[in-house]
């Protein structure tokens, strides 16, 4: 299983940013899915999960402003961010379990990706 994060960048504080997350080895449309984020010095938070049935969640402090998403044809997956703030700064990362009702831990993690806003 591979998942490669891409999308990130310095921003400037209201902009937006699309991240994408290409799985091979791995049905995005199968599993729950999900993007994480760590800042310097803080614990690793879930932003946003996904799962089988397209059921989505938000941590409180982005709700309104991400969407999770996926598009089975290229089997990638999605986090619109809009709307960014100087604290959404961090590295993202996306996670894929093996179950399809996100009750299971996150098995896989690709690489991440550093979104910076100022």
């Amino acid at each position: 299983v591979q998942l490669v994060e891409s999308g990130g960048g310095s921003v400037q504080a209201g902009d937006a940013l699309r991240l994408s997350c290409v799985a091979s080895g791995y049905t995005v449309s199968r599993y729950c899915m999900g993007w994480f984020r760590q800042a310097p010095g803080k614990e690793r938070e879930e932003v946003a999960a996904i799962d089988s049935s397209g059921i989505t969640r938000y941590a409180a402090s982005v709700k309104g402003r991400y969407t999770i998403s996926r598009d089975n044809a290229k089997n990638t997956l999605y986090l619109q961010m809009n709307s960014l703030k100087p604290e959404d700064t961090a590295m993202y990362s996306c996670a894929g379990t093996i179950d399809t009702r996100c009750r299971a831990a996150f098995a896989y993690w690709g690489q991440g990706t550093q979104v910076t806003v100022s």
